[in-house]
């Protein structure tokens, strides 16, 4: 088994995140491209010592992107932005993560 410290690699606060946090004790991590569930939920469990209910995934395909300076704008070619997986866990009532101290 991997260290959790591989399998989560970044919270991702947004304004949609941060309202699903308020009201429905969910959060959002950007993660291993290889983890599955079973790994992720253990890894929150063990990080920041709560309790999982569920846990969604969703894997996004990088995008395509176009070179705008140097040397590659003349050559014309189109880079990728890179591949991710996403990762949405859901908390037992009463439990919660402080991703950031305000003050």
């Amino acid at each position: 088994m991997r260290d959790q410290y591989d399998v989560i690699i970044a919270p991702v606060v947004t304004e949609k995140t941060t309202g699903q946090m308020e009201s429905g004790n969910v959060y959002t991590f950007i993660v291993a491209a290889g983890a599955n569930k079973i790994e992720i939920g253990k890894a929150i469990e063990s990080l920041w010592d709560v309790t999982v209910r569920d846990v969604r995934t969703m894997r996004y395909g990088g995008k395509a992107r176009r070179s705008l300076l140097g040397r590659m704008a003349r050559t014309n070619k189109k880079g990728r932005r890179p591949s991710f997986k996403k990762a949405v866990v859901q908390l037992a009532e009463g439990d919660d993560i402080e991703l950031y101290e305000a003050g």
